[in-house]
């Protein structure tokens, strides 16, 4: 028990608990999936934007190191973020 305690203290792979549900977001023409990660008892930045481009979905994960103590705030800072990335790079993020 105290192996498996400490594992997850120190793992570098962050653990879902998977039962988070997902938010989808529209931005300027792109969806935004608002996606945070429990990483131990922090929550860490992460989601998904979407765009159909000549009748195909086009997808970009990202995650960042940035962690939250709630998942409310991560998710916060997602969409910020996502927002950010889709102002600044537009469909260039998907190439």
């Amino acid at each position: 028990m105290l192996t498996k305690l400490l594992k997850g203290l120190f793992s570098s792979t962050p653990a879902t608990s998977g039962d988070e549900p997902e938010t989808a977001v529209e931005h300027e023409g792109y969806r935004i999936i608002v996606a945070p990660m429990r990483n131990g008892s922090q929550w860490q930045i992460a989601g998904r934007i979407e765009r159909e481009i000549d009748g195909e979905t086009r997808s970009h994960t990202f995650i960042r190191a940035d962690t939250m103590s709630s998942r409310d705030e991560a998710a916060e800072h997602t969409l910020r973020k996502a927002r950010l990335l889709i102002d600044q790079q537009g469909d260039a993020i998907f190439g």
